[in-house]
């Protein structure tokens, strides 16, 4: 196996170009400009963490503070996790053996990194417990370090697909190509975003040496897409997960693609199963907000309260449907280390808690989430914002680049312009964003890390 030198820390020059896009934003319209912007960055409380329930009138809870990283970025050394009130939990995570070989997925990673130039190798490995892990974001335009999928020979991108492969199951890898693919629809449809509107605008970074006995990992983002993957012996954590689109469905290169089809039905199909008593608990009164959002890039350390019913109210058909709506996001990860993960979910199933914001019907907009000890799902049909006749980005209608705003924007802003996704447009399933985390200290397997730099060193 190769031996790597690790990537040196990322440099206020590099700190500056990632918080770039949250100062242009507040040159171009102050606080507001910057809480219209959360909708495509995800995050959506304020830096401080907390969130309460959803606010009115499209905000979500805690106002214009939450933009990800270069806002609320939180760094390795000070990370949490998300908690209910700033406390871990302690004892929920362990080292231990799950008998499911990680072989493939290390083999995978070598052969990519193999592959790569020595530049390309350098600019794309970090050390274990870098804070590149946290500073990730589903904007389009951010400014990302690793190596870019559209800057790679062909040879080079099919490893890259080959580790993507060999880390998500089927289902993980179609959603993952899909989700390229609809934002390269979405830079032809909208005339913007030259480079970062496209397949290619992709990267892989790496953290530690793929191993199959020492801690290491992989990140691969993007817009809309982020998946972290943590690997250490045979435990895997895949979290942060976010997975988004807009749109969710259209034709692209003669391609029908349609996403969020099973998030979607797995959600109403348990809200469907509880009793008018139940979806009382449930259904919070406030109304479906542009963007409800509260965990996206950036909220690493956020505390959020249990909101909604607990599974332990459930009745056993009820608890199924929980499992089988959590199963849709766990299921996106290899079939062996997504059991493991569900068996995880179920022994906290008591502690489990669903909540619901928005309408029922099978095309409404709705947010809903789900909050264990364990696992947190959020789900979250937004304003549109660059699709669509309510799209905010070009003015509406076409959702082209507004007059005077340059496509592309190579320094870090989503392209067109911010808009929309606080309250700007009516919600629509054709604009979703969804994560996947691992409360109480384990995102990032950073739980894990500690533990095992605590009894092997």
């Amino acid at each position: 196996m190769a031996h790597m030198h690790a990537h040196r820390s990322r440099t206020p020059e590099t700190e500056r170009t990632r918080r770039w896009f949250m100062n242009r934003s507040l040159l171009l319209g102050g606080a507001a400009a910057v809480a219209t912007m959360t909708g495509c960055s995800g995050g959506s409380s304020e830096t401080t963490g907390d969130a309460s329930s959803g606010a009115p009138s499209g905000m979500s809870s805690g106002g214009p503070g939450g933009m990800g990283p270069g806002a609320t970025e939180v760094k390795y050394a000070d990370f949490v996790g998300i908690t209910t009130d700033g406390k871990i939990v302690d004892d929920l995570f362990s080292i231990h053996s799950t008998d499911v070989s990680t072989d493939k997925v290390v083999q995978a990673a070598q052969a990519f990194l193999d592959g790569l130039t020595a530049k390309e190798r350098k600019a794309s490995v970090f050390e274990v417990a870098d804070d590149e892990w946290l500073a990730w974001s589903n904007v389009d335009g951010y400014e990302r370090e690793g190596a870019r999928m559209g800057d790679l020979t062909e040879k080079q991108q099919k490893l890259g697909y080959a580790l993507l492969g060999t880390a998500l199951s089927a289902d993980g890898l179609a959603q993952t190509r899909n989700i390229m693919k609809l934002n390269a629809f979405l830079g032809d449809y909208s005339g913007g975003g030259k480079e970062t509107l496209t397949e290619g605008h992709y990267y892989f970074t790496f953290m530690g040496t793929p191993s199959t006995t020492k801690p290491w990992g992989f990140q691969y983002e993007g817009h809309h897409v982020a998946i972290n993957y943590f690997v250490l012996g045979d435990q895997v954590v895949m979290t942060p997960t976010f997975m988004g689109s807009e749109p969710t469905s259209a034709t692209y290169n003669g391609e029908k693609i349609t996403l969020f089809k099973p998030e979607t039905k797995a959600g109403l199909a348990l809200l469907r199963s509880l009793t008018s008593a139940q979806r009382k608990k449930v259904i919070s009164a406030d109304e479906k907000g542009g963007t409800n959002m509260v965990a996206g890039a950036g909220q690493d350390n956020l505390k959020l309260a249990h909101q909604g019913l607990a599974a332990k109210e459930f009745t056993p058909g009820q608890r199924q449907k929980l499992l089988d709506l959590v199963g849709v996001y766990v299921g996106y990860m290899d079939d062996g280390h997504a059991a493991v993960k569900l068996k995880e979910v179920e022994d906290h199933l008591d502690d489990t808690y669903f909540y619901w914001i928005g309408a029922t019907k099978d095309s409404s907009a709705f947010y809903y989430r789900v909050h264990s000890p364990v696992v947190l799902i959020e789900y979250d049909a937004q304003s549109p914002l660059a699709y669509g006749k309510d799209a905010q980005m070009g003015g509406g209608g076409g959702g082209g680049a507004p007059s005077g705003q340059p496509s592309g924007q190579p320094s870090g802003m989503p392209s067109g312009s911010p808009g929309g996704g606080m309250g700007g447009g009516t919600p629509t399933q054709q604009h979703i964003h969804t994560i996947i985390r691992t409360p109480n200290g384990n995102d990032y397997g950073v739980d894990l890390l500690k533990l095992h730099l605590e009894t092997d060193h």
